[in-house]
């Protein structure tokens, strides 16, 4: 499970990338960015309906696009300006790696 603080970052720079049109949202428009090659990494709440869920990971995972996990649906879809959503893509690749690199420190303090 992501620390709060952590998934608060994420969901912060998510939102960022959604209002500078860095991002998309919602499983279609990932899908589509996924099949044009767009997608830089995906954000996926793991709480989202399976049906959701099974129109995604699996092409996510085909093309070799990496997955963060998101808090929830709620939260995620809050950061994007919607009541919730199943995936937020990244097309911005400096966008995705200050994503990668909240990930990957952890909690904001850790050692």
């Amino acid at each position: 499970m992501t620390p709060p603080a952590t998934a608060n970052r994420i969901l912060g720079l998510v939102g960022l990338g959604m209002r500078a049109r860095l991002a998309v949202a919602g499983v279609d428009r990932v899908r589509e960015a996924a099949k044009r090659g767009a997608l830089q990494l995906a954000v996926v709440a793991p709480d989202a309906a399976r049906n959701s869920l099974d129109k995604i990971v699996p092409l996510l995972r085909a093309r070799r696009i990496e997955m963060v996990s998101a808090p929830s649906a709620a939260a995620l879809g809050h950061a994007v300006g919607r009541q919730q959503t199943t995936v937020v893509g990244i097309t911005d690749r400096d966008l995705a790696k200050g994503i990668r690199a909240i990930v990957r420190s952890g909690p904001v303090g850790a050692a």
